[in-house]
């Protein structure tokens, strides 16, 4: 996938999932961002959004700008020429950020004006799901390697294009490989979402029994106090002293 994003072949060496902590479902289901280090030193850091917020571009400018001056060029023998290019990949869902139709975007410093490019060494790629529908209606062999990507992210669980996603995983080794980890991944959160079930049932049950028994002891408790105090009215009423009510208490 980064392959096409960036359009060259890339040796990937290195990957860190930073994966939102897997009791907690929903955020899996926000974002998820892999870091990556290629062969040749490059970095790339690919983040899959499902709900990216408004400012998600100017987040975007700020994580690429980390990603390239954490790399470390303070030794005698460095020059800023040792600098690797780094890449922010963002792949959006749910949201046009940009007012074309375009489907992929790479940014990088350049002159707006006079459109001349700094020719540095940060780029940041995004690509936006939400506009894919004229993409699907492709012919597979028309679409790009970056376009088989983003209809497989896309549509890759919607039964009504499963034609169009197997010819896609039969032409792309890549995604043929990334359908087999999507599969088990599904089958891993289904088994989990089936646990937190049970777990759920299982506490809200004992949830019940609990509050009925409390519920039973405090009822028990407020008819206890009321019959208390009704016989110390009693025995008031029968010319009983308070020692002596007090007394036949201790002695119940």
């Amino acid at each position: 996938m980064i392959s096409a994003l960036i359009g060259r072949e890339v040796s990937i060496v290195t990957i860190t999932a930073n994966e939102p902590p897997i009791e907690n479902l929903r955020d899996r289901q926000i974002r998820f961002d892999i870091n990556c280090k290629a062969e040749n030193g490059e970095l790339v850091n690919v983040e899959m959004s499902l709900n990216p917020d408004n400012f998600e571009p100017i987040r975007l400018e700020y994580h690429a700008g980390k990603l390239f001056i954490g790399q470390d060029i303070k030794g005698m023998d460095k020059t800023y020429d040792d600098l690797k290019y780094s890449y922010q990949i963002s792949v959006l869902a749910k949201e046009n950020f940009f007012p074309d139709e375009e489907i992929l975007h790479n940014f990088e410093y350049y002159d707006p004006v006079n459109l001349v490019s700094l020719g540095g060494r940060t780029k940041i790629i995004t690509l936006e799901l939400s506009k894919m529908d004229k993409v699907i209606e492709k012919p597979v062999e028309k679409m790009s390697s970056t376009e088989h990507w983003a209809v497989f992210f896309r549509y890759s669980t919607d039964k009504t294009h499963r034609d169009t996603i197997n010819e896609i995983i039969k032409s792309e080794e890549g995604i043929a490989m990334a359908s087999e980890v999507l599969m088990t991944i599904s089958r891993d959160e289904v088994e989990r979402a089936h646990l937190m079930s049970i777990e759920k049932y299982e506490l809200d049950t004992k949830s019940r029994i609990n509050y009925a028994k409390r519920e039973g002891i405090q009822i028990g408790k407020k008819k206890g106090k009321q019959e208390g105090k009704k016989e110390i009215i009693d025995l008031l009423k029968n010319g009983k002293s308070p020692e002596e009510i007090i007394r036949n208490f201790e002695a119940n």
